[in-house]
């Protein structure tokens, strides 16, 4: 598990020269211009003001790349949190936005503090797949109305899936063909541009083309059903005074399974990120740094009115291909933005809402990863199973539901796997040497002598497979004078294992079989002398390879049964 270390900034600056400058300031202008339309279209996707979309990736992009372990972190708001955000600002309002915000910021810093940035990369890959997959499809069927222009008159637009289509379907006669040309134009004019140019963002021309083409057909044309942002929002130029939440037992106890959902997800998209660009630039970032970074950014962009931020893959991907190779670069682009919104943001009130709905449908299908999950579908049943139920959960129900539920599933899954890879065999009459490993050589197979016989797990003896053995001891149904149970393949064992263990322990006693146990690793070892299982079998009858365990066996059963009777029992 990797330790806790400094900010990558302050690992740089020592042999930080001019020309890391200049190139890290090229980069930087860039990325805060592609930032920018992605920033609007997040804030208002989320059910917030645009200005707080820029906001966001100001403050957090700030201090991300200031504390970060990743050397080309680009962060801010980003797709994957805006069902949970607009979902958030509807029932709870923004004050239950930030009180949520604010907690998943202190549980990411707990997560890098207590260095488990390595533990979040074990979450399944299913389930990864499937819960992106579903934003993305919920992204796209929030912007069904913005792009097609789509009139409801005072009908309220449902939160749930089912019943956004139920209501686009019974209004889809209501379509207006300026506005759903102005998406068409957008989504075009992205799609293309990197045919042309790899370094100007297609986003970006679309919304300055497509902005000044409705400027002029409202200005000059009379065409007024084309909705712009001014139309419904009321734009701020300025870094808003800082404050403080409410905070209260009630809104804390209801908004926390909501604050883990953030906090997860996060977690998860900053460290993919920052693990994709290692390979780009051939660095390794620090994910427990990182984290700690994610939740300074989540504590402080919300007092100034901001939304949950993460690392942005898109941006830091754009961050590189640019020359970015320091923090920074990203420190530039939080002022890039900054200067935009003191000085330009006024300007955004002439962007149409299609062409955001336009930019956001491309973030969309590049979200789904249709093509991996394509690919997915090739796994085991198991596998793909997962990855469809927390699809199918994200997107009619929600992410909340669909990570707990999900992880639920695939840990089921991971332990049956287990118990299938643990194998339980009986052996009676001989044994090959030439097939095992922890008894000396002999020229011929290994008599078992009559009233003995030997049971074999080979895995993890957990609660799992701790049942299955029991059963197992029921269906044999016979009463040997020793039971040998070879351990030498056993990792570990837990509680339930143990208490499996000591309970066919004083069965047999009562049934006069002895057990035995041979090859018992350091760390099952352990375990035994913690629960105090020396004390139930007798230290004697714990033996280090099959030999001593035969040989323990063959004087067991030269003891009259008075003697054998007399064995430590479950009194004792």
């Amino acid at each position: 598990m990797s330790t806790l270390g400094k900010p990558k900034l302050f690992t740089i600056l020592h042999h930080y020269t001019q020309a890391h400058f200049t190139s890290d300031l090229m980069a930087g202008i860039i990325v805060g211009i592609v930032a920018l339309p992605l920033a609007i279209a997040f804030g208002i996707a989320s059910g917030v003001s645009p200005e707080k979309g820029i906001i966001t990736a100001v403050v957090a992009g700030f201090i991300i790349s200031l504390l970060g372990g990743s050397r080309v972190q680009i962060g801010g708001p980003t797709g994957a949190f805006i069902v949970i955000v607009y979902g958030i600002v509807q029932q709870y309002g923004e004050a239950g936005l930030l009180v949520a915000t604010l907690m998943a910021g202190a549980l990411l810093i707990l997560l890098g503090i207590f260095r488990l940035g390595a533990v979040i990369k074990f979450i399944p890959y299913p389930i990864i797949i499937g819960f992106t997959a579903g934003i993305a499809v919920t992204i796209f069927t929030t912007q069904i109305a913005d792009l097609l222009g789509l009139k409801f008159g005072n009908e309220p637009i449902p939160a749930d899936f089912v019943g956004k289509w139920i209501l686009y379907f019974r209004h889809i006669h209501s379509i207006d063909w300026w506005n759903a040309a102005v998406s068409a134009l957008s989504i075009l004019l992205i799609t293309v541009t990197p045919r042309f140019s790899r370094k100007i963002p297609g986003s970006l021309i679309a919304i300055v083309v497509v902005t000044i083409a409705v400027y002029l057909l409202k200005s000059y044309a009379g065409i007024g059903t084309i909705d712009t942002i001014g139309d419904r929002f009321s734009i701020r130029a300025e870094l808003p005074d800082v404050a403080l939440p409410a905070l209260n037992w009630d809104a804390v106890r209801e908004l926390f399974p909501v604050a883990i959902t953030i906090a997860i997800l996060g977690a998860i998209e900053s460290l993919l990120s920052a693990t994709v660009a290692d390979g780009m630039i051939g660095d390794k970032h620090d994910s427990n740094t990182e984290l700690i970074a994610q939740g300074a950014a989540n504590l402080i962009a919300p007092l100034f009115g901001g939304i949950p931020a993460t690392g942005a893959i898109a941006r830091t991907m754009a961050n590189i291909n640019n020359g970015g190779r320091s923090p920074m670069a990203g420190i530039i682009h939080a002022v890039v933005l900054l200067l935009i919104l003191l000085f330009l943001m006024p300007l955004a009130q002439y962007i149409p809402m299609a062409c955001l709905a336009g930019v956001l449908a491309v973030v969309a299908y590049n979200m789904s990863g249709w093509r991996s999950v394509k690919a997915f579908m090739k796994n085991p049943v198991a596998d793909v199973s997962v990855l469809l139920i927390t699809f199918f959960l994200t997107v009619v129900f929600d992410l909340t539901i669909a990570i707990e539920v999900g992880l639920l599933i695939a840990c089921v899954l991971f332990m049956r796997r287990v118990m299938e890879t643990t194998e339980i065999s009986v052996i009676r009459n001989e044994l090959d040497p030439h097939q095992e490993s922890d008894f000396v050589l002999h020229e011929e197979n290994l008599k078992i002598p009559p009233g003995i016989e030997i049971y074999e797990i080979n895995g993890p003896y957990f609660f799992g497979i701790a049942t299955r053995f029991e059963e197992m001891m029921s269906q044999m149904g016979d009463r040997p004078h020793v039971r040998i149970i070879r351990m030498r393949k056993v990792p570990f064992i837990d509680s339930t294992g143990m208490h499996n263990l000591s309970n066919l322990c004083r069965m047999s006693q009562r049934e006069k079989t002895t057990i035995v146990l041979s090859g018992v690793n350091e760390a099952v070892h352990k375990t035994l002398r913690k629960t105090g299982f020396y004390e139930l079998l007798g230290e004697e009858n714990i033996c280090p390879n099959i030999n001593a365990a035969l040989d323990r066996a063959l004087e067991l059963t030269k003891r009259p049964a008075a003697t054998l009777s007399s064995l430590p029992s479950a009194s004792e």
